[in-house]
């Protein structure tokens, strides 16, 4: 496990260019990953929360360079332990998973941490808030370049939990796998955000994101 640090306090609101994924409203910007019907987690009080068993949901928005923010709250109640206490997580393009998880005064393996890019890298720091406190994940994603079936360019990123910086310009070594060797597999330069049922009731809300442009792009 890494060390741990304390975050200080703040929320970020989206900027005047943000596209915003969900509003703490409904979910009408989301599917079911099973079954591409409705998302059927439970909306309330400007937060949507996982219903176990229900599946992962994703955007109907597809994008790929980008600023990605989110934060969540996992159950203030404790229950389990290591992977089993507070378990989901953020997939860009619905395939590159940053963990979610509650590793406040809770170990687990260090690729498997809260923040850690699941099965790859872990994260520097450990930055966990309390349980049933939110956190936040500003995330800077550069999607990878393929030509044909060749891998151009692998994706990056960056990510800061709780506002301390816990992976800087990170490779990331191919899709998130389980106990096996990610392979590449050629993708759209676009893809979903998605978000984990893995059976523990966590909360989401304020998510939001930034199209990144190649400066020759925004000259």
């Amino acid at each position: 496990m890494p060390s741990a640090v304390a975050p200080g306090s703040e929320n970020r609101l989206p900027p005047s260019d943000a596209v915003v994924l969900f509003d703490g409203a409904d979910l009408s910007g989301w599917l079911s990953v099973e079954s591409a019907g409705a998302a059927l987690w439970k909306v309330e009080n400007g937060y949507m929360e996982v219903v176990p068993g229900t599946g992962d949901i994703r955007t109907t928005r597809e994008f790929g360079d980008c600023q990605l923010h989110v934060e969540f709250a996992t159950p203030s109640a404790v229950v389990g332990s290591s992977q089993g206490r507070g378990n989901s997580g953020v997939f860009l393009m619905g395939r590159y998973e940053i963990q979610v998880l509650d590793c406040y005064d809770n170990p687990t393996y260090a690729d498997g941490a809260t923040a850690a890019i699941y099965g790859q890298s872990p994260p520097l720091v450990n930055a966990c808030r309390p349980p049933g406190e939110w956190q936040t994940y500003d995330v800077v994603w550069i999607a990878p370049r393929f030509e044909g079936a060749r891998l151009v360019s692998p994706p990056y990123c960056t990510v800061f939990h709780n506002g301390i910086v816990v992976h800087h310009h990170r490779e990331l070594i191919g899709p998130t796998t389980h106990r096996a060797l990610p392979v590449w597999q050629p993708h759209r330069p676009v893809g979903p955000l998605r978000l984990q049922d893995h059976t523990n009731p966590v909360r989401f809300r304020n998510i939001w994101y930034r199209e990144l442009r190649q400066q020759e792009d925004s000259a």
